[in-house]
């Protein structure tokens, strides 16, 4: 590339890859994502770092675990001292600009209203700014008066009332801005979460559609972690016939794929120098294991994403089958761009990956959960969990529970828990050891004696007298010094006086 790339990000809200038609359900009308897919590159294996808005949002925007960028549940925000795609761009001369949910100020469901730093200010519109466009009674009927296919046709909704319309435009107008800099636009959907506003004739075609959900959904999780059979028994009755029967849902789904439609083609226009990014933050557990909605669990349903890549030398149709996680997706911008990685970011680039290089089997995924939201009661209350996915395994630690162990190649609905299994137990173990470097390697907070030593494997304890390991340089603040000295450490990890 002769010059520096610009970069549009488009990312939508509880869209697993069973809502999108190029991940093979032609049924739930996606024409302009499959399109995307059709010129671009399809990964078929990538997984949220968290089944949760906030902590999942906070991967993409630092690219770093959200364990050390600070946002670990909906409604805590990141670590002051972290630093964010908007800035990092910003500072390498990058027009930035975001619209669309947020979700990362520590503040509740809507956000703020106010830019943070790394964006520009002209073109946010979190929720906060979309509330406060509308008027009292269009408040209420947003939030509450539109539960229906009948509703929508009452009140004749049409496209230019919904959140995704009305972020999409500021998207449109940032585009066509005369700029000498490269750029960066992130749009941000909310669709199709709940309320899944949208105007009615989307939500027709689905009226009577239900969506299968596979076999899981009758099963009756024996053998998996006791606090996802309380949470079948809170999401009452399966799915009759196994098919998950969600019409608005659905139709909104239907409807920001025409929105995304919008920005792609205004994004294309912009020259063969611009990178298009598609993903969502998590999926809906929609019936299958009898769970619903997202929580305390590492099921495909809600951790496997879509994410789809076009950009230059990107060949069309490719299908990507290499894992790769959301943590990757700013240090594969940054290379692309030429910058410079610091070492706190803990995603690995999947440059290498775009080209079509082929499968890399080392590659693998990291994924956490502590609980659902900080404001919230119950909804599992304090899970921790930590997860990871090498194809085709697939470990989970539930700290608390029963652990699970997936082969995902012979097993991919995810139904027998092989962690007890001895024919298993050599690559269980080989999981287990990558687990605990990769919560060593990112100095995961929670990491401990209590996750080496489980049911089924007892490892030798550690020392109780540890060392000190400074946080990797994050390209911004000055170094650290060593306690003792005041003085630049001349060690990386240094044992501590007994």
């Amino acid at each position: 590339m002769s010059r520096r790339p610009n970069f549009v990000i488009v990312m939508t809200d509880t869209q697993d890859t069973r809502l999108v038609g190029a991940y093979g359900n032609p049924a739930m009308r996606t024409p302009c994502l499959d399109n995307l897919a059709s010129s671009g590159m399809t990964f078929e294996r990538a997984y949220c770092v968290s089944p949760v808005c906030t902590p999942a949002r906070a991967a993409i925007f630092t690219g770093m675990y959200p364990h050390i960028a600070g946002a670990f549940t909906n409604l805590v925000g990141l670590y002051a001292e972290t630093r964010t795609m908007g800035q990092r761009f910003q500072e390498a001369g990058y027009d930035t600009a975001y619209t669309g949910k947020w979700h990362l100020d520590g503040h509740d469901y809507f956000g703020t209203g106010i830019c943070p730093p790394g964006w520009d200010p002209e073109f946010w519109y979190d929720g906060r700014n979309h509330l406060e466009s509308l008027s009292p009674d269009e408040r209420k009927l947003w939030r509450t008066g539109l539960g229906s296919y009948e509703a929508l046709k009452k009140h004749v909704i049409g496209a230019s009332f919904t959140w995704a319309h009305r972020a999409a435009d500021r998207a449109l107008a940032f585009l066509k801005k005369p700029r000498k800099s490269p750029f960066l636009l992130v749009v941000s959907y909310d669709e199709p979460h709940h309320p899944s506003t949208c105007p009615p004739e989307f939500v027709e075609p689905f009226l009577k559609y239900g969506l299968p959900v596979g076999p899981s959904w009758s099963e009756d999780l024996s053998g998996k972690p006791a606090h996802q059979r309380e949470w079948a028994a809170s999401a009452g009755t399966p799915a009759p016939g196994g098919k998950a029967v969600r019409p608005l849902y659905f139709g909104c789904n239907s409807f920001v794929d025409s929105e995304i439609g919008r920005v792609v083609d205004a994004a294309r226009a912009t020259g063969e120098d611009t990178w298009i990014i598609y993903t969502s933050d998590h999926g809906d557990m929609l019936g299958a294991h009898r769970l619903s909605n997202k929580g305390p669990a590492m099921y495909d349903g809600i951790t496997r994403i879509p994410f789809i890549v076009q950009g230059p030398g990107v060949p069309a149709g490719a299908r990507e089958r290499s894992v790769v996680g959301h943590a990757d997706i700013l240090p594969t911008m940054m290379e692309l761009a030429g910058l410079p990685i610091p070492p706190v970011i803990t995603g690995c680039s999947a440059r290498s990956l775009l080209a079509g290089g082929g499968f890399e089997p080392g590659r693998q995924a990291f994924a956490e959960y502590t609980r659902y939201e900080a404001d919230h009661e119950r909804f599992g209350e304090y899970q921790p969990i930590r997860c990871l996915i090498r194809w085709p395994w697939k470990l989970v630690l539930n700290l608390h529970a029963t652990d699970e162990l997936y082969d995902m190649e012979h097993d991919p609905h995810e139904m027998e828990n092989l962690i007890d299994s001895p024919a298993h137990a050599p690559e269980r173990d080989r999981m287990h050891d990558a687990l605990l470097d990769e919560m060593s390697r990112s100095r995961d907070p929670w990491r401990g004696s209590y996750w080496e030593k489980r049911s089924w494997r007892e490892k030798p304890g550690s020392d109780w007298i540890g060392g000190t390991r400074f946080n990797p340089a994050d390209g911004h603040r000055p170094g650290y010094l060593d306690y003792d000295t005041g003085e630049p450490p001349k060690e990386g990890f240094k044992a501590r006086p007994g």
